[in-house]
C-alpha cells in the first residue's frame, strides 16, 4: 500500500499551520502568499537540504532516519500525537510493513469481560481506534443509550456523531467531539493503513457527510487519553463525566475506556439516577459486540 498521499497531505497541512512569526523567524517578505512556512523555511528549520524536504513532502518517508523524523517534529512544532503519526506513516512507508498484519483476535479476552463486568458503579467499554464500541457494561450502555438503540452492530461512536440526527442533542459539546473522533481515526489510520474496515468507514462517512469530510481534509491527529465529556442524556440530563482510557497492551489496537464523576456532585447524583434506570432497562449482565 502506497501512502504518499497521505504523507505529502500531512506535512503540507502542518507546515500551512505554522507562521514565520510562531518559528521564530525574524527575516521574511510579509507580503509573501504562501499560507504558513516556506518549504525552504522547514529544510533550514530542520537542518536538511531544500530538495530533501521536498522529497519528503513529496511522500517519500521510505528510508527517513529517526534523527530526521525528529528534526521535523520540531521544525513544523508537532505536538506528541503529530509525531507519533509521523512515525507512523514513515514506518508504514517502509518495505518491512507493507505485508498485511495479522488480523485481530476476533473475540474480548475472557479475563478483560470479566474486569468491565465487575465494573457496577461505573460506565465502562473497549474500543478501537476506529470508535467501534466491542464490549459494554450495562451502564456504559445506559449512559449512550442513543447510540446503542440504533441496530447496527458495533455500535461505532463516529457513525453516531456524523449520521444520527440526535448526536447533536446528546453531545453539548458537539464540535469538539466530532473533531476529536475524527482525529482519532486518522490516529489509527496512521498506524494501520492496511484496516479495511477504517478505509471503507470513512468512504461512508464521507459519503454521506460534509462535516466529516471537512474535518477528515484537515489531517489533524489526536491522542484520546483523559478529558471531560460533556452529555445531556434523555433520561437524567445533563452530565460532565471525567474519562480515561486505557491501552490494552495485550490486546493491540484496543483501549479500555472509564467515565466518572467527582464525589458528591450533580454528576454524581445523576450518574447514580442512571444506575438505578439501566437496572430497570437492561438485565444486569455485560454485552459484547462481534469485532470486524
Amino acid at each position: 500500500m502506497d501512502n504518499r498521499d497521505e504523507v505529502k497531505a500531512f506535512l503540507s497541512s502542518r507546515r500551512a499551520k505554522i507562521t514565520p512569526e510562531r518559528a521564530g523567524l525574524t527575516s521574511y517578505n510579509r507580503n509573501r502568499r504562501v499560507p504558513g512556512l516556506r518549504r525552504s523555511e522547514v529544510a533550514d528549520l530542520a537542518g536538511v537540504s531544500v530538495e530533501y524536504y521536498a522529497q519528503l513532502e513529496r511522500g517519500n518517508l521510505a528510508g527517513a532516519s529517526d534523527s530526521v523524523l525528529d528534526a521535523l517534529a520540531r521544525a513544523l512544532q508537532l505536538d506528541e500525537a503529530e509525531q507519533q503519526h509521523l512515525t507512523a506513516l514513515a514506518r508504514a512507508a517502509g518495505p518491512a510493513t507493507r505485508a498485511r498484519r495479522k488480523p485481530a483476535t476476533p473475540q474480548i479476552r475472557p479475563s478483560v469481560a470479566r474486569v468491565l463486568e465487575l465494573m457496577t458503579d461505573i460506565p465502562a467499554f473497549v474500543g478501537n481506534g476506529r470508535g467501534d464500541v466491542l464490549a459494554a457494561n450495562p451502564l456504559a450502555q445506559a449512559l449512550y443509550a442513543p447510540m446503542f438503540d440504533d441496530p447496527t452492530r458495533p455500535a461505532n461512536h463516529a457513525r453516531f456523531a456524523f449520521l444520527n440526527p440526535h448526536s447533536r442533542a446528546f453531545w453539548r459539546d458537539w464540535d469538539r467531539i466530532a473533531s476529536d473522533t475524527v482525529a482519532m481515526m486518522r490516529t489509527a489510520a496512521g498506524l494501520d493503513p492496511f484496516d479495511k474496515a477504517l478505509t471503507d468507514l470513512v468512504g461512508e462517512l464521507s459519503t454521506r457527510s460534509e462535516d466529516f469530510r471537512t474535518r477528515w481534509a484537515a489531517h489533524d491527529v489526536r491522542l484520546h487519553r483523559t478529558g471531560i465529556k460533556q452529555f445531556h442524556h434523555p433520561t437524567v440530563g445533563d452530565l460532565d463525566l471525567h474519562f480515561e482510557t486505557m491501552l490494552l497492551t495485550a490486546d493491540p489496537g484496543l483501549a479500555m475506556t472509564l467515565l466518572s464523576a467527582p464525589a458528591g456532585t450533580s454528576d454524581d447524583d445523576a450518574l447514580r439516577l442512571l444506575a438505578s434506570w439501566a437496572a430497570t432497562r437492561r438485565s444486569d449482565t455485560l454485552t459484547t459486540f462481534p469485532r470486524t
